[in-house]
């Protein structure tokens, strides 16, 4: 770990001589990945992120980045919460989290603020909203890793959720935790609608009528080496967010 990086492990004696520019949340769910990830992989993927965004940040742009400690309370679908250990946080409690980190980081001074999402069941626009109208000098900005760029350009098969991308990306980065041989297909069911198919409207997916291991999309082609070089390139993307988030006016 680069020591010039002020993550979230840094102690007071360093933060209180410092200033920082903006503030990295990762967010991300306490749920089943497949069967060869750890429940947490939303909340880690999403801090690894956010942490070599800030350190790239900082060598691009001179930019000084705090990423905070990873939420692990994430909002899931109908027939996930039944799954041993898996957590529902309702949009109130969500709202709370966020409302309390946003009014404590305005108390000190910081105004600037970016959610590095890692589930994507999670949403915080209306939440965003909300709070900038009691905070109208806080700038929240939101963002999913995995969506800043298209994966089907940097994997072969990507799919939704433990798949390729997700695996791949958590070899790179915490190899350790990865149990490639014991994952299950990621087969899933689409909806027989349709219209649901087309998107002509949503609702949400019963994950236990979709998928048996709990994976959509199958993770068995994942490498290391395309998991770095899709981080890689999400990275920079952030760190040119960052450099131009700190600048000052958006508009």
């Amino acid at each position: 770990m680069n020591k010039e990086i002020d993550l979230s492990v840094s102690c007071y004696g360093k933060t209180r001589e410092l200033v920082y520019d903006l503030v990295l949340l990762p967010w991300g769910a306490t749920e089943p990945h497949n069967l060869h990830l750890p429940y947490l992989t939303d909340c880690i993927l999403a801090h690894a992120i956010a942490v070599d965004a800030a350190e790239r940040s900082k060598e691009l742009y001179g930019v000084r980045c705090m990423v905070m400690p990873p939420v692990t309370m994430g909002s899931q679908n109908p027939g996930q919460r039944e799954l041993p250990f898996c957590i529902h946080a309702r949009y109130e409690t969500q709202r709370a989290i966020l409302t309390d980190i946003v009014a404590s980081l305005h108390t000190q001074g910081i105004h600037k603020m970016v959610i590095i999402n890692g589930h994507g069941g999670n949403n915080f626009k209306n939440m965003i909203r909300d709070l900038s109208v009691d905070y109208p000098d806080f700038l929240i900005a939101c963002s999913e890793w995995f969506a800043v760029l298209p994966a089907k350009e940097y994997f072969d098969r990507p799919g939704d959720h433990a798949d390729e991308v997700e695996t791949s990306v958590m070899m790179h980065y915490h190899p350790e935790l990865v149990n490639l041989e014991e994952a299950g297909e990621g087969k899933y069911k689409p909806f027989a609608i349709s219209s649901l198919q087309e998107k002509a409207a949503w609702i949400p997916r019963n994950w236990q009528k979709v998928s048996e291991d709990t994976g959509i999309g199958d993770p068995r082609l994942a490498t290391a080496e395309k998991g770095k070089r899709y981080a890689g390139a999400v990275v920079e993307k952030y760190a040119q967010l960052l450099g131009e988030l700190a600048k000052g006016d958006i508009y």
